[in-house]
């Protein structure tokens, strides 16, 4: 995006791979999974610099390619046994630690307030408390995986509440974008999720983090039944 300080760019761009480095550590499948996510990264950074998700008044919108294709991959791995054995392979320990890029990622939200390219209900300024899980995701690895201090069930909780901390602003973050259907922030909306390499926070990060948080409450629920 012009006009913006590189240094929002370079520190969101860092965060984006950090997420898939870590994802990739995480999973018995590093090699596949890695150039997956890259692959994915290419396609979207190509698509991004285009403008093409500038235009917003299409039906449907081209937003929709940003999000929908990690969607319905993340469906098909719950719901195929293949995929479910991927999922039941990923170590939760590792995982823990990828939801910590929620933190600069929220110092990048906060930095685009300042530029004007997010409304600040997406900030911790308004109605986004996602940086909480950023904050608490080392606490729960280290006293919840390493020292054991932490049961399941409050790994479990703590899982729940940052899920929803996730979707509260994907739904902000979505019903503050320019589209027809814009709900929040006419003064000052969500533009830069339609620029690359910003479009990459819908079309990776979240869902990376998202799948995190799905993949360790089905690991932690099966191990309770067992």
């Amino acid at each position: 995006m012009e006009g913006l300080p590189l240094f929002i760019g370079i520190t969101f761009g860092l965060s984006t791979l950090v997420a898939i480095l870590l994802f990739c550590r995480a999973s018995n499948h590093f090699q596949t999974t890695f150039l997956l996510l890259i692959l994915w990264l290419n396609v979207q950074a190509y698509i991004g610099q285009s403008g093409f998700y500038l235009v917003t008044d299409t039906i449907p919108p081209r937003f929709l390619l940003l999000i929908l294709p990690p969607l319905i991959l993340i469906t098909g791995l719950f719901m195929t046994r293949k995929g479910r054995q991927y999922l039941d392979g990923i170590d939760i320990k590792k995982l823990t630690l990828l939801h910590i890029v929620r933190f600069p990622v929220e110092l990048v939200l906060y930095w685009l307030f300042v530029y004007k390219a997010v409304p600040q209900l997406m900030t911790f300024e308004g109605r986004n408390f996602d940086i909480l899980s950023g904050i608490t995701a080392p606490l729960v690895y280290y006293f919840g995986f390493v020292k054991k201090r932490l049961g399941k069930n409050v790994i479990l909780l703590w899982n729940f509440i940052c899920l929803g901390l996730l979707l509260n602003i994907v739904a902000n973050g979505i019903l503050s974008v320019p589209f027809p259907f814009q709900q929040f922030a006419f003064d000052q909306p969500n533009i830069a999720v339609l620029n690359f390499p910003f479009n990459l926070l819908p079309a990776l990060v979240v869902p990376l983090v998202l799948l995190a948080h799905l993949v360790t409450i089905r690991q932690l629920m099966l191990a309770d039944k067992k």
